[in-house]
């Protein structure tokens, strides 16, 4: 808020100081103490945007990079699992059946408990209801099992941190026996 008045020092003939006096401002210097302000106000302006901008930037930088790089350690340890891979496909190992299938076996083992580390769980679903937040319906078979009952796992779904990932594809008892095959 401009003030309409300004303060004068004045003088007396002796040089003795008088009382400061109160002087009514001009239009002039309304108007140049207006442009002051206002040539302030938005060189602090400017500044903020010019600021905010290089601390957006800077932001989308970090997270970009952040997300690059957050998987760094996960792939890593997938590269300890491809390594046995490699190993376990040597053609020595595949000559003795009983090692490599042993081999092959640790990998898998290996490879779930890296899953589990991150989080990562299987949905059972094998002989259990039928429940579209975990499973996707691919077929409706006869079956000796009950409507709705899962009787056969087409992929395994899985969770992460207890949200799912990948729902389990299924088929589904449709409730009805399967019919006899006649021996013709």
């Amino acid at each position: 808020m401009i003030d309409n008045e300004k303060t004068v020092k004045t003088e007396s003939p002796t040089g003795e100081e008088k009382p400061k006096k109160k002087v009514k401002l001009t239009l002039n210097e309304k108007y140049e103490k207006l442009q002051a302000e206002y040539d302030e106000m938005k060189d602090r302006w400017m500044r903020n945007v010019a600021e905010f901008d290089n601390f957006r930037r800077r932001n989308i930088t970090e997270k970009s990079d952040w997300i690059k790089n957050a998987n760094e350690r996960l792939v890593l340890e997938f590269c300890d699992v491809l390594d046995n891979f490699e190993r376990a496909l040597h053609p020595e190992i595949e000559k003795n059946r009983e090692s490599f299938e042993k081999g092959v076996e640790l990998i898998f083992q290996q490879l779930e408990g890296v899953l589990k580390k991150e989080g990562v769980e299987k949905i059972e679903a094998l002989g259990k209801d039928f429940d579209p937040q975990f499973h996707e319906a691919l077929a409706h078979i006869p079956s000796y099992e009950k409507e709705n009952k899962i009787v056969a796992v087409i992929q395994n779904g899985y969770s992460m941190n207890n949200k799912i990932i990948r729902p389990a594809r299924v088929a589904v008892s449709n409730g009805e026996k399967p019919k006899e095959k006649s021996k013709k």
